[in-house]
């Protein structure tokens, strides 16, 4: 791929069902590194500036797709371009609540304008960071690719947070969608 204005005239054509799994002569041509980069806040970079029209970081987001072997592609109905991505690709920037308990439902917008609810298929979970024992929480979005939940966003969160017993310990976690996420195990007394 020689510039990014033949990927984004590419990216705004339709992908075909299945396209990724069964890469045929007539599919998507592997074209390699492209020199594309989703920085750790969700900012997307080209050649190392950042990109700053947002209808296109949304156009590249929305063919964004992660592999078996963890690695991030753009794919066109001509060419797929891996690029890099420092943590998740998007952040999560905004927490709708609706309900509570059990029926509560927890709807995260991300920095790409997409919506996802909390639930069966897109799941909470939360890493401690091995460097500064923080926790770093995501939300999945789609297919594997997760959206980093901003510090803010966690803490508002946390304020919906409730205990619960399972497995003989006691849980911090929320509930969304019917599906208990566990935060963290609490210490026993």
């Amino acid at each position: 791929m020689k510039s990014i204005s033949r990927l984004t005239r590419h990216l705004s054509q339709p992908l075909r069902k299945g396209f990724f799994k069964n890469i045929s002569d007539d599919g998507p041509s592997i074209c390699g590194d492209i020199d594309i980069r989703i920085g750790t806040d969700g900012t997307w970079f080209y050649m190392g500036t950042p990109i700053a029209r947002e209808s296109l970081v949304r156009l590249f987001a929305n063919t964004l797709i992660r592999d078996e072997h963890g690695d991030f592609w753009l794919v066109t109905p001509h060419e797929m371009c891996r690029i890099k991505v420092d943590d998740a690709p998007f952040t999560a920037v905004e927490l709708l609540v609706s309900g509570t308990g059990i029926n509560r439902q927890l709807t995260f917008k991300t920095n790409v304008d997409e919506k996802v609810r909390a639930g069966r298929k897109n799941a909470i979970r939360v890493e401690i960071d091995d460097h500064t024992g923080e926790p770093r929480p995501y939300i999945e979005i789609r297919d594997g690719i997760d959206a980093l939940i901003l510090r803010s966003v966690f803490y508002e969160m946390i304020e919906l947070g409730e205990e619960k017993t399972m497995r003989g310990r006691k849980f911090f976690g929320v509930w969304s969608d019917g599906v208990f996420f566990e935060l963290g195990a609490l210490e026993s007394g």
